[in-house]
């Protein structure tokens, strides 16, 4: 009798446990299909209206419609209009663009420029090594006016300059060009192929070692390491990382350089849009010992900032300048579309060690250091021995060492750095 009732209720439990599934299993599919009916009802309104609008412009416009013109703009209003502000779209040509600048068939000729707010013209900031530019003796501080027959002061933009100086290895470009003393000259330059750097350093006599940091690209994290290293072995007392502008874009490039400044443990993690987290980098024991300070701006964004943060908080650094741009984000890479265009959107946010995020907030300097309407206007005359954030920067560094700056002056700030320094929380194109 007990054998008999012990297989009922087995059979019960069972039973039991088949009608929960089952109903577990009902529920979810219930929830798939009203979400994925929801997601083709959402669908069948957006290409409804695009068609709507589409049918009665072709039948009542007056000025003809480029297609490709027409395809691209939708393109980017669609980016505009999904809640994220770093999503792009590249068009075909600027897709092919960007690959070929990837792949080494795209080159230009070996300057670095800025849009200059006075004059419209490109202003060159660099000029590197064993390019076409330094072969023809074209300088930092000079001007590129026009490029063939197009004036650069009507160009859209940095991005429309870098365009236009883009060709493949062996063409031609034929360029006005006004020298730093401001002489009109005209130049033809071959395009070719030539290395970009994008770390500089140099040990000043105050035994700072300055390195000026422009991106972060592929090349960076090996560019940093080997700087940091000979600068330290040239005897340097202290580092001055110089990020502002720096625009940050290859986030493994940025935490290398970090896994050189600062201590064992995780350097950043990132986080997905359902909550989880996985650990971007974590340090190994080397780490610098002598006083850091990032100099830093609101071009300092992403990588740049994710350095930063991780050199004050796991290395005591002192952050010096104005607030960053407070870009927190992981992008996706480029996903190529049938005709040739290209989309980028976030896939993801940076958190620091401590799981905190600076996206939308940026990070705040513990010197503030701002630039006056005409120290903006010379900011790219500056030298590191007047630039007044940098020197703030080495009178800040003095101070953490216990010395007594001396490093020449810039305003009241230099004198004022021991009484500011707070103890640690924790754009240029190439072409």
């Amino acid at each position: 009798m007990s054998k008999k009732v012990s297989w009922s209720v087995v059979i019960t439990i069972v039973l039991i446990a088949m009608a929960v599934t089952f109903s577990v299993t009902m529920s979810y599919a219930q929830q798939r299909f009203n979400g994925a009916v929801s997601s083709v009802s959402d669908k069948e309104r957006m290409y409804n209206k695009l068609a709507e609008v589409d049918r009665y412009v072709r039948a009542n416009a007056y000025y003809p419609i480029n297609d490709d013109t027409l395809n691209d703009t939708i393109g980017y209003g669609y980016m505009l209009g999904i809640n994220d502000r770093y999503a792009r779209y590249y068009s075909a040509r600027a897709n092919t663009e960007r690959m070929g600048l990837a792949s080494g068939q795209l080159m230009g000729i070996g300057v670095a420029v800025v849009r200059d707010t006075s004059s419209g013209y490109a202003r060159i900031i660099r000029v590197y090594d064993n390019s076409p530019a330094s072969e023809t003796g074209l300088q930092a501080g000079g001007f590129i006016t026009a490029i063939g027959d197009t004036n650069v002061r009507t160009l859209a933009d940095s991005a429309a300059i870098t365009s236009a100086l883009l060709g493949e290895e062996g063409s031609t470009v034929t360029i006005g060009y006004l020298t730093p003393d401001r002489q009109e000259q005209t130049v033809e330059l071959r395009r070719a192929n030539y290395t970009t750097t994008t770390v500089a350093a140099q040990l000043l006599p105050d035994g700072c070692g300055y390195l000026r940091i422009d991106a972060f690209a592929d090349s960076t994290g090996t560019e940093f390491r080997s700087a940091v290293d000979r600068l330290l072995q040239q005897g340097a007392a202290s580092l001055l990382f110089d990020l502002r502008d720096n625009p940050g874009d290859d986030l493994n490039a940025a935490l290398i350089a970090a896994d050189r400044c600062v201590t064992s443990g995780v350097v950043a993690q990132s986080q997905a849009s359902d909550g989880t987290t996985d650990n971007l980098r974590v340090s190994d024991e080397q780490s610098i010992t002598v006083p850091m300070v990032c100099l830093v701006n609101n071009g300092t964004a992403g990588g740049a900032e994710l350095f930063a943060n991780a050199a004050r908080k796991m290395g005591g650094a002192v952050l010096v300048g104005t607030a960053t741009a407070g870009k927190g984000v992981i992008l996706s890479e480029p996903q190529s579309l049938s005709d040739g265009s290209a989309l980028v959107v976030t896939v993801g946010i940076l958190l620091d060690n401590e799981s905190q995020s600076w996206d939308g907030t940026g990070l705040t300097p513990d010197v503030e250091v701002t630039l006056s309407a005409d120290e903006q206007a010379a900011y790219y005359d500056f030298t590191v021995d007047n630039d007044p954030q940098i020197l703030r920067a080495r009178s800040t560094l003095t101070t953490m060492a216990g010395g007594t700056a001396n490093t020449g002056t810039a305003g009241d700030g230099a004198d004022a750095a021991a009484e500011d320094t707070a103890a640690p929380e924790g754009q240029a194109d190439a072409q």
